[in-house]
């Protein structure tokens, strides 16, 4: 069942224009890929002396790998890790998860894709990921809605989420949006600050271990427990945020 928006948020029609653009983050929106990061995280982070739990893995997604690295290894083993130092770890992660098996699609996603293209809107992806596969992967799956350049990554900003600068690129590189035309579709509390700091209506799928407050308190403008229910409400939603 669909969650209402914060009683806090601004009413629809009062900070947004007509939408034109939806962007999409990558991992637990896009693909089941969450438990597999998860697993990569905790035997990499472990190998270099960090505890890092599951819950982790989900509190911190959509910031850039290394930023993470940093942070943690700040908190636990105070130390001040270079970019290149902590890359050294994130690409062991990488490894990690590429041993696991190819996560899958999202059930919903394709047709919500073929309902927000028939609507006229156009389609953008913003990670914090830097995994190359990964990025490979998703022009091959979804080319059909969207072309490389209007693919957002950890390698097209200094600041990820919950920064909104990886969201004010994806409207950029999708057609230079303005945040009021944008419709950001989040599963973390870092990227739902992310699209909501950029300005955009910001939709969570709760496809996590987290509570919905975690999500809500952030922010976002409405909840879903997950994309098949978004994509069945789709019309619903796009007619109330384009009602005058």
């Amino acid at each position: 069942m669909m969650s209402q928006p914060q009683q806090d948020c601004p009413s629809v029609g009062e900070s947004w224009r007509e939408p034109k653009v939806v962007l999409f983050d990558m991992d637990g929106v896009l693909y089941d890929s969450m438990p597999n990061h998860g697993i990569a995280w905790q035997r990499a982070m472990k190998e270099f002396g960090i505890h890092f739990t599951l819950e982790d893995s989900y509190a911190t997604e959509g910031a850039r790998g290394v930023d993470t690295i940093r942070k943690y290894a700040k908190a636990q083993l105070d130390k001040e890790l270079s970019e290149d130092e902590a890359q050294r770890i994130y690409d062991v992660k990488a490894h990690y998860f590429h041993e696991m098996p190819e996560a899958k699609v999202f059930d919903g996603v394709i047709d919500l894709m073929r309902k927000i293209k028939e609507s006229g809107l156009k389609i953008g992806i913003v990670t914090g990921s830097a995994q190359l596969p990964l990025i490979e992967r998703v022009t091959r799956d979804f080319g059909e809605f969207l072309s490389k350049d209007q693919i957002t990554t950890a390698y097209d900003v200094k600041r990820g989420k919950p920064n909104p600068d990886p969201y004010l690129m994806g409207l950029q590189k999708a057609g230079n949006y303005s945040p009021s035309e944008g419709i950001v579709v989040e599963n973390a509390p870092l990227g739902v600050h992310a699209g909501v700091a950029a300005g955009c209506y910001t939709v969570a799928i709760n496809s996590g271990p987290l509570a919905d407050s975690v999500l809500l308190k952030e922010g976002a403008n409405i909840l879903f427990p997950t994309i098949r229910k978004f994509a069945d409400s789709w019309e619903h939603v796009l007619e109330r945020l384009t009602k005058r």
